[in-house]
């Protein structure tokens, strides 16, 4: 399986932290050299380790943002 290389490019912030040290954070990052994508993850303390999350676009995360909107009023 071929290395996933990753640059964490701007940090949005933590949404949450569980006790173990574990963040979930929104950041935009660039997956193997591409353009930077907005992205919803938990990460380890230091960012040594990842678990699974959610990519988006910017037209996707202006989707979510909109949809949120309508949501929460």
């Amino acid at each position: 399986m071929a290395d996933i290389k990753y640059e964490i490019t701007e940090e949005l912030g933590v949404l949450s932290e569980k006790s173990s040290g574990w963040t979930k954070e929104l950041n935009r990052i660039s997956w193997n050299g591409g353009a930077a994508k907005f992205d919803i993850r938990d990460w380890a303390p230091e960012h040594e380790k990842m678990g699974k999350g959610v990519t988006l676009t910017e037209e996707e995360a202006k989707q979510l943002y909109k949809r949120l909107g309508e949501y929460f009023g």
